[in-house]
């Protein structure tokens, strides 16, 4: 009688592991590269490229909005993106825990193979290993991404200057409350989804209408604040952000003041921070609201000469206070 849930000997490279392949994996990613069955993929590149890796342990491999597949590739096509680099190629290698349900794998892979296909992009290189029961939790996925670079020079911090404008493409927090509520039953009733979704379009987008980009980042562990932190102190300038322009969805900022946890500081996964010059920041705007995944873009602040290195936040009533990168986990793998 066949196994309906994944067993060591399907880790062991023999027959069972071919089936495991061949019945779970192949017939969703099958491409030529795949297709040739060979130790590694042969790929033909004659472009300059970004190449970036991941992993990802998010718990449980379920949440509204997402799952860690879906995750998997979002994650390593928007680290692409955040350069201006065009996804391509994907790998993914899978570490399995034994009793993990066809049912529940077969879910994974079809969220991973839908948001692969909505993002051209191809996975051409996979492995799988299976672990005893209680030694993983359910599934594992680490990921490698390559993107042919498509603008020059590439966005990074560096280029910020004086005056530039600071764009997020929408609400933040989101993915970090939609995880806490699929661990907690007690916010099941919470209208939050995740923002998982692949934002090379987005880019795409903003190059397509000659915007010139200085940096981009995706908020994702540390939230919105340590990005800003972080892009403070890679430029040498100051990051001011404006708490009243930050798009905050009304039930992650109510659950947030519920459980004493700032908003800014929540894992995003379908999210950019984008610095264009003042004079673009209109127009970058006009172009994201156009595009699925950017209707609610705002700007949120400006880059500043002073105080060096710094990034700060102006509330609404006026006052301002220092962002700071995250220090520790409020919510450990949400990603």
């Amino acid at each position: 009688m066949k196994s309906i849930v994944v067993t060591m000997a399907h880790g062991s490279g023999g027959k069972l592991t071919q089936e495991l392949i061949k019945e779970h994996f192949w017939p969703r990613f099958t491409n030529p590269a795949l297709d040739s069955f060979l130790d590694s993929s042969i790929l033909k590149i004659q472009k300059e490229i970004a190449f970036t890796t991941d992993a990802f342990v998010v718990k449980p491999i379920f949440f509204p909005g997402g799952t860690i597949g879906k995750l998997a590739v979002c994650g390593t096509i928007n680290d692409l993106a955040s350069v201006g680099a065009q996804p391509v190629y994907l790998s993914a290698s899978f570490i399995l825990e034994e009793g993990l349900t066809w049912k529940e794998l077969d879910a994974v892979l079809d969220s991973m193979a839908e948001t692969a296909n909505e993002a051209k992009v191809k996975l051409v290189a996979a492995d799988t290993k299976v672990v005893e029961r209680g030694a993983g939790d359910k599934i594992y996925i680490s990921t490698s991404g390559i993107g042919y670079l498509k603008v020059d020079p590439v966005p990074q911090p560096r280029r910020m200057k004086n005056g530039d404008a600071i764009l997020v493409t929408g609400s933040i927090g989101n993915h970090g409350l939609a995880v806490l509520q699929a661990r907690n039953s007690f916010f099941t009733k919470l209208p939050v989804e995740s923002d998982c979704a692949p934002l090379w379009g987005l880019v795409e987008a903003l190059l397509a209408a000659k915007i010139p980009i200085h940096a981009m980042r995706d908020p994702t562990r540390g939230g919105l604040a340590t990005v800003a932190s972080e892009l403070a102190q890679a430029s040498r300038l100051a990051v001011t952000l404006q708490e009243d322009q930050i798009p905050i969805d009304v039930p992650v900022q109510a659950a947030c003041d519920m459980l004493g946890l700032d908003p800014l500081t929540l894992a995003n996964e379908g999210k950019l921070v984008i610095i264009v010059p003042s004079a673009a920041a209109d127009e970058a705007l006009r172009v994201l609201h156009q595009h699925r995944y950017g209707r609610r873009a705002e700007r949120i602040g400006d880059v500043q000469c002073q105080p060096e290195g710094l990034a700060l936040l102006r509330s609404r009533i006026g006052g301002t206070r220092i962002l700071e990168s995250l220090s520790g986990e409020p919510l450990p793998r949400i990603c």
